[in-house]
């Protein structure tokens, strides 16, 4: 896994792990990550990620017709 290193201003009230939560969410949410890589980031279970997605404004469901088309026909 690769690191990088940002520089946020001191001002900026966001926790790491809030931060790391963004990031980790936000490629999730682009399909750059799938949950269980996106988890990995943040530390958290697959589960507890995705339980925890709705506070930072990224839907578990997505947003293409077609996924859900498909969502439905392997339920």
């Amino acid at each position: 896994m690769r690191t990088v290193q940002l520089n946020i201003p001191d001002d900026l009230d966001l926790k790491d792990y809030d931060f790391s939560m963004i990031v980790a969410s936000k490629l999730y949410e682009e399909a750059k990550l799938s949950a269980g890589q996106a988890a990995e980031i943040v530390g958290l279970s697959k589960r507890a990620f995705i339980e925890m997605l709705g506070k930072y404004g990224v839907s578990v469901f997505s947003d293409s017709i077609t996924d859900l088309h498909s969502d439905i026909t392997n339920a």
